[in-house]
């Protein structure tokens, strides 16, 4: 008996040793399933300047605002102008050719893009009220349309429109087209205007004037 168990046994632990290999060592790694380690990123410029700001890779995303708090205070209607950039979600308040601050917007979505060009501001209100955009309640005070546009959607007997609030309003265009305080979401969401935090809106509302220009690039 103790013959026929090894004439069995031999021939099976040949074949488990040429099928696993090493039983006592660690599995051969899959070439096809090892990652290769990706080298951490180091921002190559001094902190707190700008270069460094826009290297992080977070910068299309970020909701942080940069400000040169040197070169803000030195930023007024007679030096300022608005650099607004659609592929990145982002604008610039400018005093001469640098930037005094650098914050997040969200301009039209696909229906209602915001057009590139080159505008000037033509009117600031600190209360603002949209004539287009806002929501319709019945007599009863119940909401009926959150997102109504007064083009097409008609006020019930006894409602109301509310337009939707727009504060720190520099307006750019005769159709509609300004820069306000709302919201941000990191992507292109509103009817064409362009949105900006309330972190950033009132400091760059106070640096502009009527005739401050204001570009809008692809």
């Amino acid at each position: 008996m103790h013959k026929l168990v090894s004439a069995f046994a031999l021939p099976l632990l040949a074949i488990l040793a040429t099928s696993c290999g090493n039983l006592g060592g660690p599995p051969t790694p899959n070439p096809d399933q090892v990652k290769p380690l990706t080298a951490e990123f180091v921002n190559p410029y001094p902190p707190g300047t700008y270069e460094n700001f826009t290297a992080e890779p977070s910068y299309r995303k970020t909701y942080k605002v940069y400000r040169d708090e040197s070169l803000l205070s030195q930023t007024n209607g007679g030096n300022s102008s608005i650099l607004v950039n659609l592929s990145t979600q982002r604008a610039q308040l400018m005093n001469g050719e640098e930037v005094a601050m650098d914050y997040p917007i969200s301009s039209g979505k696909r229906k209602y893009r915001t057009p590139a060009g080159s505008y000037r501001i033509i009117e600031k209100l600190k209360d603002k009220r949209s004539n287009l955009y806002g929501k319709i309640y019945d007599a009863n005070g119940t909401l009926v349309k959150s997102d109504a546009d007064t083009r097409e959607d008609k006020v019930p007997e006894g409602g109301k429109y509310v337009g939707a609030s727009m504060p720190y309003w520099m307006r750019m265009t005769n159709t509609g087209i300004g820069h306000h305080v709302g919201r941000v979401p990191r992507y292109a969401a509103s009817h064409g205007c362009i949105r900006g935090p309330r972190s950033a809106l009132p400091t760059v509302f106070s640096k502009v004037k009527i005739g401050t220009p204001v570009v809008v690039v692809e």
